[in-house]
């Protein structure tokens, strides 16, 4: 199997994330650079999707931040574990891409005894009918960029200032709201072996 560095790196703030992304997703287009996979957190912001609504993100009272990803608003910060796989779509497949990245977190959900599952024509994963992980990407040049966001255990109050994806803001859960305690470093180490699996990478921390 071809090899996936992947990183933990820590809280980084929004924007600067998304200008990393937006350098190596032309880099590995270019074939400059190796695909990679990014962990980490964010401070507070509301991200606005391609299909996001800026004024119900701004009536949230939280900071604000564009982005090229499919989907509506989410909320990201302390405590959830946002993914950045900048990797090719598999023949030229995005509707795929987006289901194996369920299919990580999932699996992933399975090692905590948790069942995860899917809703159908909504994008994400859910477990006992509450949605864990929001999902969302972009692609150019058929480089797939920004990804995932996982609540491991942030304060969910922010989700209930707007509607996460046009959603009740009651569907929103978290690993903590569902009795599993996990630090964000081991969750992510076990996100990066499930996507491996799923993606059929071999997982290489960098």
């Amino acid at each position: 199997m071809p090899s996936l560095p992947w990183s933990w790196l820590g809280r980084v703030p929004y924007d600067e994330a998304r200008a990393l992304q937006r350098e190596r997703v032309d880099a590995v287009a270019a074939g400059t650079a190796s695909p990679v996979l990014w962990l980490l957190e964010h401070s507070d912001v509301v991200t606005v999707g391609r299909g996001g609504d800026f004024e119900e993100a701004r009536a949230s009272g939280l900071p604000v931040a564009e982005t090229e990803r499919g989907g509506g608003l989410t909320w990201h910060g302390p405590g959830q574990i946002v993914g950045y796989p900048i990797v090719p779509v598999a023949d030229h497949d995005i509707h795929r891409h987006l289901r194996d990245i369920e299919e990580a977190l999932i699996r992933y959900l399975a090692t905590l005894g948790l069942k995860g599952g899917r809703r159908e024509k909504l994008t994400g994963v859910w477990v006992r009918d509450r949605k864990i992980a929001s999902i969302g990407v972009a692609v150019r040049r058929w480089v797939a960029y920004h990804g995932f966001a996982f609540n491991v255990a942030p304060d969910m109050a922010p989700f209930r200032r707007f509607r996460p994806c046009g959603l009740d803001p009651a569907v929103m859960t978290s690993l903590r709201e569902l009795g599993v305690e996990r630090g964000l470093e081991d969750a992510a180490a076990g996100i990066a072996a499930a996507f491996g699996e799923v993606f059929r990478f071999d997982m290489v921390p960098a």
